[in-house]
């Protein structure tokens, strides 16, 4: 007995030895917490004042980031070169070592402190929607540009705490709010990085669609019938809605900023902010033209933030997200825009079809539609979209321009191959099904070519290898046919051009563009010739004219027959050379759209399909 039990507490004694301590006594792995305060006490000075409080992070150092974009804008912006003043201290106060890894990334040591400080600045006076702006009357920001993330917890929710500044009552975001004034909850930072904020004193319109409250904070001085304008604005939510057929919503936001000049939108997964000229409600085009800028980036609640490219989420904030599908995801979402506004009753179909011309007669006239295709200008927008030049027009064309034309014609295309049974509302549909419901995930450019052949039922590769992938012009003419419609043009004038602008904004007359292959092309006259004498005179009213559809102070010489010689004096690089030119014929054309005089059975289901029955 005696010797087992002398056994018996060795045993016990081993394994206490070898246990360690009591559970008790174990540390505690605490979560991590992200805490932010967002101050801006001097307002008119254009600074935003950040603190980061960060606890349950037990590591030596934490690295933290600010993003060089903002997604929805193809750009690579370098928003860490607005920070300053940035420093670290512990939860207690104390100073922390912070160093500058790269350059929009810092690293903090906080040894045996799991929770620490971090406090910036950031200025903040770039009042676009995918930048940050602070003034005396009002602040904006998207997070990209303002709030940094620790590196390796992006997936990490967080509180934010807004202190707006004196007298100011107001901030509009689509954060979700806290149990506190002011304090709003985030996910993670994708979604603090997607939900703009509008603070001051902006008036608030509200409104429901689709059983979803929307708001409408606008900022600015602005004069319209506002009873009018949320009732057209819900009309067009509710027929955006009806494209997918599904409302992924429970609030939703447009942030509205009515400027001297503006113009412009940034899609986010509840909100959307709009750029619009304070006057443009007073004319009939202008109003039209915001409900298309809302339309437009509302339809991307679906098409991008939902229904997307595989490269388009989750995001990496470094560098470039690259993908060839941006005539789907902007350029399609411009042609729903349109859609929308017709089915609405915004547009009518008169009007739809106009619209139609005029963005055929835009690509046809663009040299580059010759020369980029709608996938290269996707791939190509971070270093040419953004940043477009004096020969941007000879060598590029606009995924959103392209990507409209094709959206047209694979709609039609499908409406025929269904005989007016589907056509791509369903293509959106079955993609929001199968990749954002069901996988969770983006589409290729293989699947999104899939989708379109799984609901024509049949394939379109050469529509695709050729006219998406390649740069050989779309077929108007049939598809727009199938919907009992025919395409004309004619010449935009008989007349020959120099082809090349003129602008007058220096105070001197200097060549702003010329256009490839034109007679100012192959003859050798440069942008950024200052024009001295044409034709032996000095230029004036007798031989220049305002270019239709341009900004004020662009000019062109006036029509002549193709043939005419025209002879310039310009000063280059100091000196000044004589040029003899020869006009051309003017290549460009103007597109019609117009309703067959009578339309078959089949082509009428087609066009109902399409657009809808006729208002």
């Amino acid at each position: 007995m005696l010797r087992k039990s002398k056994v018996h507490l060795c045993s016990v004694a081993l394994a206490l030895l070898t246990a360690g301590p009591p559970a008790s006594a174990l540390p505690v792995a605490v979560a991590p917490t992200l805490r932010y305060t967002l101050a801006m006490p001097a307002p008119q000075t254009h600074y935003f004042e950040v603190k980061m409080e960060l606890g349950g992070f037990p590591a030596d150092y934490t690295d933290v980031k600010m993003p060089v974009w903002a997604p929805g804008s193809y750009l690579v912006r370098e928003f860490a070169k607005n920070v300053e003043g940035l420093q670290a201290r512990t939860a207690a106060g104390q100073p922390l070592a912070v160093e500058k890894i790269n350059k929009n990334t810092w690293r903090v040591r906080h040894p045996k402190q799991a929770s620490f400080q971090l406090s910036y600045r950031v200025y903040a006076f770039e009042l676009t929607v995918r930048t940050s702006f602070v003034d005396a009357d009002h602040g904006y920001l998207n997070g990209s540009s303002v709030f940094m993330y620790p590196a390796e917890n992006k997936g990490l929710g967080s509180t934010v705490v807004v202190q707006p500044a004196a007298g100011w009552t107001q901030v509009s975001t689509a954060l979700r709010p806290g149990p506190e004034k002011f304090t709003y909850k985030s996910a993670n930072y994708d979604e603090l990085a997607d939900s703009p904020m509008e603070i001051g004193n902006q008036k608030v319109l509200e409104f429901t669609a689709n059983g979803t409250p929307h708001q409408v904070a606008m900022y600015g001085t602005y004069t319209v019938d506002e009873t009018k304008l949320v009732a057209d604005l819900k009309k067009v939510c509710e027929e955006a809605h009806r494209v997918v057929g599904q409302n992924p919503l429970d609030h939703y936001l447009f942030i509205v900023h009515n400027l001297e000049r503006g113009g412009g939108g940034l899609e986010h997964l509840y909100s959307t902010t709009l750029q619009v000229t304070r006057t443009a409600y007073g004319t009939e085009a202008g109003y039209k033209s915001f409900l298309g800028l809302a339309a437009h980036e509302y339809f991307h609640l679906w098409n991008v933030k939902r229904i997307r490219p595989v490269a388009l989420g989750p995001f990496n904030y470094d560098q470039e997200n690259y993908t060839n599908m941006l005539w789907v995801s902007e350029g399609m979402t411009e042609y729903y825009s349109k859609l929308i506004n017709e089915r609405a009753g915004v547009l009518t179909r008169d009007e739809y079809l106009g619209k139609l011309g005029n963005a055929i007669t835009e690509v046809e006239n663009t040299p580059g539609n010759r020369i980029q295709s709608a996938a290269d200008a996707s791939f190509d927008a971070w270093i040419k979209f953004y940043r477009p030049n004096e020969n941007s027009s000879n060598a590029q064309i606009s995924y959103y321009s392209k990507g409209d034309l094709i959206g047209t014609v694979l709609d039609l295309n499908i409406a025929e191959a269904t005989k007016g049974e589907k056509h791509l509302d369903d293509v959106f549909r079955l993609l929001y099904d199968t990749y954002y419901k069901k996988a969770g995930r983006g589409f290729t450019d293989q699947e999104f070519q899939d989708a379109v052949a799984t609901v024509a039922g049949r394939r379109y590769d050469e529509f695709f290898r050729s006219s998406v992938y390649g740069t050989k012009p779309l077929d108007y003419a049939t598809a727009l046919g199938y919907a009992g419609l025919a395409l004309s043009s004619a010449p935009l004038s008989p007349d020959g051009t120099l082809g090349a602008t003129l602008s007058t904004r220096t105070g001197r007359l200097l060549v702003a563009g010329v256009v490839r292959d034109g007679a100012a092309w192959t003859g050798g006259l440069n942008v950024n010739d200052e024009i001295l004498q044409i034709n032996g005179v000095a230029p004036g009213e007798g031989n220049l004219a305002p270019v239709a559809g341009a900004s004020s102070g662009t000019l062109e010489l006036k029509s002549a027959p193709a043939g005419t010689e025209v002879t310039l004096q310009v000063r280059r690089d100091g000196l000044t050379r004589d040029l003899k030119l020869k006009m051309l014929a003017n290549p460009d054309r103007k597109f019609k759209v117009q309703p067959l005089p009578s339309p078959s059975a089949a082509q009428q289901r087609v066009l109902a399909r399409w657009l809808g029955p006729t208002k």
